[in-house]
Formats: C-alpha cells, structure tokens, sequence
C-alpha cells in the first residue's frame, strides 16, 4: 500500500454483526494513513465522515443500510442547557492535561473499569495493555491523551477519572476514544463532561467543531451525541445543521431512554476496534 496521498487505495471489511442495530450486518471501508501527508489525508476523510483506528481510516459502507451519521457540534457557536452548566460547575475543580500519546497502566486499569461496566459484551473487553497501547501510540497523526484528574493534595498527581484519544485536525478536535470511572457516584455525567471539556478547548483555540463520530438512528445508546447544540449532521448534500426543532424533538425522545445510554449493559463497545481492519482480509476497491 504505497499509492500516494492523492490516490489513497481502500478495502472493504467482511460482513460482521452490526453492534449498533441487532439483526443487522455492518461493512466497513477503509484505507490506510503512512507517510508525511497522513494528517492531511486524514482531515480530508474526516470531512467526508471517516474516522481514525490507529493507522488507517474508516466509514460504514453498509448494503442497504445508512443509519450511521457523522455528526459534529459547533463549538463557536455552542449553546448549554441547564444540564450541561450543572454538570460544567460539578467537575469544575476537576484538572486537565493534555499529554502525549503514550498508553499507561493507570490508563489501562480506568479503560478496564470503564469496560467491564459500559460494554461487558463488547469486543473491546477482551483487550489488553498491549491492544490499548497499540490504540493509542500506533498514531500517524497529530494525537494526544486528554486526562483528566481530581485534584491533589500532595506532589503526586490526583486520582485518574477519566481520558480521551484525541486528534488535533485544523478545522476542529476529534473525539477518538473516551473512558472514565464508570462508578464514581460524586462524578456523575463524565462522560459527558469530557465532551463538553473539548467544545470548549476547540472554541478557545479559534477551532470551529469537535467531531463527536456517529451517530445511529434506532440505537439508544448513541443518542446522547445530539443533545449538544447546535450540531450538524453528515448529509449527501454536504455538511448540515440539524434544525432546532428537530433537535428537541431527538432530545425528548432521549430523555424516555436515558437509563440505557448512561448506565451500562450488556452492549458491544463503542466502535473503534482496530483488529478488523486488515488489508490483507478485506476486498480491494481500486
């Protein structure tokens, strides 16, 4: 796979169970991300709603199916609710620290944690520090570790609640892979306020989005993604914002199933496994 950036080849993952929509079969395309022009080539695709696992790019390219959407909040225009602010002042105290793509154990042992409460049937409990450090470090693109910790009394840096993979494009942050403490009852809503800490890192540094992947239509575990406002959706019509009537409309009805998308299932893991993307197993597109 040496084709320049300008003509990057793509595969096409086998035929897999969907794990957002049961009953249903995902296929993936797919190509790879090598050289000095791997950024760029990457924000190219993230514009046209691929996302990065480690050293290659994908997009749903399911038969039959389009329920995937790529969405993405407009951080300079961003808009919290009352939700959102408490949840703001609530891990207000808590510290920031942007470090370099480099996997930990501390790290791994949160994942774990994450893991074994969130998606205990997902493909990504079966990882270990290996698999993690190959997801983090195997990055051929401006990335790094977001953490986020409790503050410390001492020199020793305080208790790790959560983290996020995280690529720096020039039109916005891109939400790789976030984790956190999926038990610790004082902070509840990290999940969300990892995400709401990255809309406003993209609009203080003058960058315009925070890519948040997909969306599903019919998967209540992925409908949390559009209760951030304004936010627009990946259309064949090119990037658009989804209308604010629209948007209370899927806000409401996120509210009906607000137990299953923040309390843990028996659920695969949030897409990202890179072990399915192997040239070598899929099917050549030109």
């Amino acid at each position: 796979m040496t084709a320049p950036v300008r003509f990057p080849r793509f595969f096409v993952t086998t035929p897999a169970p969907c794990p957002y929509l049961p009953g249903r079969e995902e296929r993936k395309v797919f190509t790879e991300l090598k050289g000095d022009h791997s950024d760029q080539l990457n924000e190219a695709l993230g514009r046209i709603g691929f996302r990065r696992s480690q050293t290659v790019a994908y997009r749903p390219s399911c038969a039959g199916c389009n329920a995937c959407v790529s969405v993405r909040v407009v951080a300079e225009a961003f808009e919290s609710s009352a939700t959102q602010r408490k949840n703001l002042r609530r891990n207000s105290d808590l510290v920031a620290t942007e470090c370099r793509p480099w996997a930990t154990e501390e790290q791994f042992e949160l994942l774990q944690r994450y893991l074994g409460v969130r998606h205990p049937g997902g493909g990504m409990a079966s990882m270990d520090e290996v698999d993690y450090a190959d997801m983090v470090e195997h990055t051929p693109v401006t990335s790094y570790v977001i953490e986020y910790r409790e503050p410390s009394d001492g020199p020793e840096p305080g208790r790790l609640v959560g983290a996020c993979l995280t690529d720096r494009q020039s039109d916005g942050l891109s939400m790789i892979y976030s984790f956190y403490d999926p038990e610790h009852e004082a902070r509840s809503g990290l999940g969300n306020y990892i995400i709401l800490d990255h809309i406003r890192r993209a609009a203080e540094q003058g960058l315009p989005y925070v890519y948040l992947g997909y969306w599903v239509d019919g998967s209540d575990r992925m409908r949390y993604k559009v209760r951030y406002r304004p936010i627009e959706q990946l259309t064949a019509e090119g990037w658009q914002r989804i209308s604010r009537e629209q948007q209370d409309a899927l806000i409401a009805s996120t509210a009906a199933t607000k137990r299953s998308t923040e309390i843990g299932g028996n659920v695969p893991a949030k897409d990202g496994d890179p072990k399915q993307y192997r040239p070598d197993q899929a099917i050549p597109q030109n």
